[in-house]
């Protein structure tokens, strides 16, 4: 099912019978690498979180990419992908492949340097080859845009998926995602103005609750009624906090949640103990470099499910 209004979102919500047992986080992870030498131009007319005016350190960026793969190892087994020149948006590669059990999936890109990545047969052959996963290819129509899990959030624990609607995910698109995930509910929604991807101004964290800034969506009853989907249990985040990217969060196991440092920094004390009251530690690595090209901790990981 997919809604469109919060008022249907909270009646389907109510009415979604008792979710089979699914695993709430990812069994493992996988990153590509950066390895350009300046950010993507064509990106920036839609993403303002890129920092075109700044100097970027491609050997900076590897360091610190390098580090937050090493970090996660601490949750899931790592598999890191060497980055090609040619895409220099492909160290964020969760918009552009994910998982479901037994699948993988391809995104449709709204951008030419992103359709790009989707081409590259090593990591294709890798997920359908090595893993033995089927291959749902959403690239290949060029009606619709789906950019994976950088428009839809998902609580794999019950199935729901968020898909905020912007130059980077249209109506299409969402459909298309709904079906190849699997989802038993989705609730699709327009971003605020100027927002390009969901996962920048929210995050489920192991279906047991959710990290919002609610000035990252058009309609403010939107924020309200998923936090009331996740019985309260909500971090609401000011502008600043969304612009530190405290919302591209990622739960890699029931206990962690993974954000940058800059983003776990921003957090209040309150935000804090609700997160430890919740049964989350807090886990962070820098990625000021990283976070230079419009994305951050989460933009960087792909879940293996």
């Amino acid at each position: 099912m997919i809604v469109t209004s919060p008022a249907e979102f909270l009646g389907a919500c109510a009415q979604l019978p008792v979710a089979p047992e699914a695993r709430a986080t990812a069994r493992a992870a996988f990153l590509v690498a950066p390895a350009a030498s300046e950010l993507a131009a064509e990106s920036a007319r839609d993403n303002r979180y890129m920092r075109m005016d700044a100097a970027f350190d491609a050997q900076r960026a590897f360091a610190q990419h390098a580090r937050l793969a090493q970090a996660l190892r601490a949750d899931v087994p790592v598999v890191t992908f060497p980055g090609d020149p040619a895409t220099p948006d492909a160290m964020f590669p969760n918009n552009v492949f994910a998982t479901a059990p037994g699948r993988f999936i391809v995104g449709a890109m709204r951008h030419p340097v992103r359709q790009r990545e989707a081409a590259r047969d090593d990591i294709r052959a890798f997920f359908r080859d090595v893993l033995g996963y089927a291959e749902i290819d959403l690239s290949q129509r060029q009606d619709r845009v789906a950019e994976l899990t950088g428009a839809l959030v998902i609580d794999h624990a019950r199935g729901i998926g968020y898909c905020g609607l912007s130059e980077r995910c249209d109506m299409a698109g969402a459909r298309a995602m709904h079906e190849a995930f699997g989802l038993r509910l989705t609730f699709c929604f327009e971003l605020a103005r100027g927002e390009y991807h969901t996962n920048v101004v929210m995050a489920s964290l192991a279906g047991r609750g959710v990290i919002l800034a609610p000035d990252g969506f058009a309609d403010a009853e939107v924020p309200r009624a998923i936090a009331q989907a996740f019985g309260g249990r909500a971090i609401r985040l000011t502008p600043e906090q969304k612009r530190a990217y405290a919302g591209n969060a990622i739960t890699l196991s029931p206990k962690r949640v993974w954000m940058s440092e800059r983003a776990a920094t921003s957090l209040t004390g309150a935000q804090r103990a609700s997160l430890a009251d919740w049964g989350f530690a807090v886990g962070s690595v820098p990625l000021d470099e990283i976070e230079k090209a419009g994305g951050s901790l989460r933009c960087c990981v792909g879940e293996i499910f």
